[in-house]
């Protein structure tokens, strides 16, 4: 594996190399008096949710009570069946979600949890070793809304120098108890209880074009509820040889600009509102477009690889904030 968003010589405790060597000496649990749901989704990748439970079990019983875990599985043929039950543990439980999209699978795991908080993490992704404990400390300090965590990346295989120098898979890293307006659930804690009383769901109309997550957070703010970032609890997401691809990398640049201006226009409470916004996104979009241009021309006149890729990259993310802000969707979960 190789790390792409922090320079390291050794692995980081609760990365995927690290999770293959020795095991970490046992902690004492933290007790908590709020009930806790770790909720994995998963969709025909077997592999990934066998390598992931064994660390989520685990997680689970570094609080005291041990927290459950919660398996969604948005398969129609209800694949992950198998994996779960090989897995044997009696903290997981498994739950089969047929309608097809991942906001549906998110919605499942909102009304199965039945806890007091509720944590997602991706089936792709492996947790640091206190990272269930830094979550829950952090909202323990005032409860929030909701406890936003890291993702670092770790390549399957090395990159090409383009995929590399464009620096796509490098994400946010704050200060903990840094304020946020959004995140996404690869990993996140809700208070149930704060979610329930704002009356919020994933959109399911968002469940095949994805920003669903985006549109819930953006909710959970604008209604009063606080989303606090906790830079310790590190998640990594081990990226698959598939998708370090220049296409690949690019249409989720163009996913990204597009999903924001897809959640924005959804948002305006007015036909006039509505209005502006297209405005104010077709205007930003724009500016990326011609920015990204001159970056990457500038990259090209200059040999700098660098500036030219992220130069694209910019131009990817303006375009779909453009084609966003005026009714065009990227669906990045399409099914065949």
């Amino acid at each position: 594996m190789h790390r792409v968003a922090e320079a390291v010589d050794r692995p980081s405790p609760g990365s995927a190399q690290d999770l293959e060597g020795d095991a970490v000496p046992a902690q004492p649990a933290l007790p908590v008096s709020q009930s806790v749901t770790v909720a994995v989704l998963t969709y025909r990748r077997p592999g990934d949710l066998a390598a992931v439970l064994p660390a989520l079990d685990q997680q689970a019983r570094t609080l005291d009570p041990p927290a459950g875990v919660l398996v969604v599985d948005n398969d129609p043929d209800g694949g992950a069946r198998t994996t779960v039950v090989d897995h044997g543990s009696d903290l997981v439980r498994y739950v089969h979600e047929p309608e097809p999209g991942i906001a549906a699978a998110r919605n499942r795991a909102l009304t199965e949890a039945g806890t007091d908080l509720l944590v997602f993490i991706d089936d792709d992704e492996r947790p640091s070793e206190h990272w269930l404990v830094d979550l829950v400390r952090t909202y323990l300090v005032d409860r929030p809304a909701a406890v936003v965590g890291p993702v670092v990346s770790e390549y399957e295989r090395d990159p090409d120098a383009w995929v590399a120098a464009g620096r796509f898979f490098d994400r946010r890293r704050l200060p903990t108890g840094t304020t946020v307006e959004l995140a996404a659930t690869n990993n996140l804690l809700l208070d149930l209880a704060q979610v329930r009383r704002e009356g919020l769901t994933f959109d399911l109309g968002l469940g095949i074009t994805g920003g669903s997550d985006t549109l819930f957070t953006r909710q959970l703010t604008r209604a009063g509820g606080r989303l606090v970032w906790c830079d310790s609890a590190l998640v990594v997401d081990v990226v698959p040889a598939s998708r370090l691809s220049r296409e690949w990398v690019l249409r989720r640049a163009f996913r990204s600009g597009n999903s924001w201006s897809h959640t924005s226009l959804l948002l305006a409470a007015s036909p006039r509102e509505r209005a502006v916004q297209r405005a104010v996104l077709t205007t930003r979009g724009t500016i990326r477009v011609v920015a990204g241009a001159a970056r990457a021309g500038v990259g090209a006149v200059t040999g700098s690889l660098p500036h030219r890729v992220r130069g694209v990259r910019t131009v990817a993310r303006g375009a779909g904030l453009v084609a966003g802000a005026w009714g065009s969707v990227y669906s990045e979960y399409r099914r065949p």
